[in-house]
């Protein structure tokens, strides 16, 4: 893998949902602010960058806690529908992180601004994802607590890559951000963008043009590798919890992975290497980037994102030879 490599001049960064809600916390409001400044901090020199960055954001544990509380109030209050649940998590998360990057950059006097954006993200009526849901979101549960919900909550639950149960909900393709030529504005002054965050809201658009929410969580790492193809950035980085992507993941013979070409990575990919509830999407995301005409995705840790864009770590999925 080539190190040094030139840091490009627009990027978008797909950052996870336990950026702001890692399990194990509570989720009170001070530890998700906490946690979005060591965020901000090992972004920073990123955000310090003369470039254009875009930034998404997971928002899955999020939208599982809003469930929740839902569920357990459901006999007082009435709950909102699913795109509603994406579209206040949205908010939230990026009212924490834009808070969070901005004082990282005041504390090092750069005047830098950013600003969060609650996006719309049409998907089609008839996506396949809608009668066989696959985004896992929420807490884990071990098997017993996940029957127990299924039976009480009527909630779909499904086994995620051995780490325990969680709820599974539609999960359509995203097919167009709507008003992304505000992010393109945004981004081209200098200003960081959040947006298309948890994948966006998922809304349907009628004959007439007329939008509705619709019940779905879209992925937000293939919505980052859409955003991207569509504004001609050549670049995305998935940032995660690991270093580098593996095959044979936990077994003896487990082997990571430094630059791949994208069609290597399609043959794991459909070998079964990378689960569907945690590497499966982002390394998905990432073909289908390069397949639209991008130049590399990097998956990589979260505080190794400049060295992975040097091409010191991380993975780097690019086209063929």
């Amino acid at each position: 893998m080539a190190a040094n490599r030139e840091i490009p001049k627009r990027i978008i960064i797909a950052v996870g949902g336990n950026a702001i809600h890692p399990a194990g916390i509570k989720g009170t409001s001070e530890e998700q602010v906490a946690i979005a400044g060591d965020t901000a901090r090992a972004l920073l020199p990123l955000l310090e960058l003369d470039n254009e960055l875009i930034i998404t954001h997971g928002n899955g544990p999020a939208v599982g806690k809003v469930l929740m509380r839902q569920a357990l109030a459901r006999e007082k209050v009435v709950p909102m529908s699913l795109d509603i649940c994406v579209a206040s998590t949205q908010g939230v998360t990026a009212y924490i992180l834009m808070q969070a990057f901005e004082n990282a950059l005041r504390e090092v006097g750069n005047p830098r601004h950013v600003v969060g954006l609650v996006s719309q993200v049409e998907v089609d009526a008839n996506d396949p994802g809608f009668s066989n849901p696959t985004k896992p979101v929420g807490y884990f549960y071990t098997e017993e607590q996940a029957k127990g919900l299924a039976e009480q909550m009527g909630w779909t639950m499904q086994e995620d890559a051995g780490r325990g149960w969680r709820m599974v909900v539609a999960s359509p393709m995203p097919n167009h951000v709507c008003d992304i030529s505000l992010v393109e504005a945004l981004a081209s002054r200098g200003t960081v963008v959040i947006s298309g965050g948890g994948g966006g809201v998922p809304v349907v658009r009628d004959s007439r043009g007329v939008r509705n929410g619709v019940e779905a969580v879209i992925d937000k790492d293939l919505t980052t590798a859409h955003m991207a193809n569509v504004l001609g950035i050549e670049e995305i980085m998935i940032l995660t919890a690991v270093s580098k992507v593996a095959i044979n993941f936990g077994k003896p013979d487990q082997r990571e992975l430094d630059e791949v070409p994208v069609s290597e990575v399609r043959k794991y990919l459909d070998e079964g290497h990378f689960p569907a509830g945690s590497m499966g999407p982002k390394i998905e995301a990432a073909i289908r980037f390069v397949d639209g005409g991008g130049k590399r995705a990097v998956i990589a840790h979260l505080d190794e994102a400049l060295p992975a864009l040097r091409g010191e770590t991380g993975t780097h999925i690019v086209p063929d030879a």
